[in-house]
């Protein structure tokens, strides 16, 4: 049996509508909704201009691995949050800004991004560290439709 905890994932970027059915067809797999213990996720919960921000308690391993992979594939920026499981693993975020690979930062269960005196050594300025803050910090976009404008309704 998988640990579980709590975790939350915001979405966004650009992309067709059959791939945004498919991307909520995953989100509703997995169990995701709009707020903690709220409904599970619709299509028509999203809010045009904003980007899509899921939540779930009991999620294995504190991902999920089949909407980020998908999300990956499609080059979608998220952040994703989730709780420690003590004795095995700690809070993390990990960010992927629609390039490269996701980075993981290790949070609290307030999900604030902390950092080790060993980390700061590497880095070695404040400069460096302010930056792997604001790195941590990544401003997800909103998640959009393509053709459709800013008031449509979603889904």
């Amino acid at each position: 049996m998988a640990d579980r905890v709590s975790a939350s994932i915001q979405i966004g970027g650009t992309l067709c509508a059959a791939d945004y059915a498919e991307l909520a067809e995953i989100i509703a797999s997995e169990g995701l909704s709009i707020e903690w213990d709220g409904e599970i996720f619709e299509p028509e919960h999203r809010k045009p201009g904003e980007p899509l921000q899921l939540y779930a308690h009991d999620v294995a391993w504190g991902r999920f691995e089949q909407l980020e992979a998908r999300c990956l594939e499609m080059k979608l920026p998220f952040a994703r949050w989730s709780g420690a499981y003590p004795g095995q693993w700690g809070a993390e975020r990990v960010v992927f800004t629609g390039e490269g690979e996701p980075t993981s930062y290790p949070a609290d269960e307030d999900d604030y991004v902390v950092m080790a005196r060993g980390t700061v050594e590497r880095l070695g300025s404040i400069e460096a560290i302010l930056a792997s803050f604001d790195a941590a910090d990544f401003v997800v976009p909103p998640l959009a439709i393509e053709g459709e404008s800013a008031d449509s309704p979603p889904g």
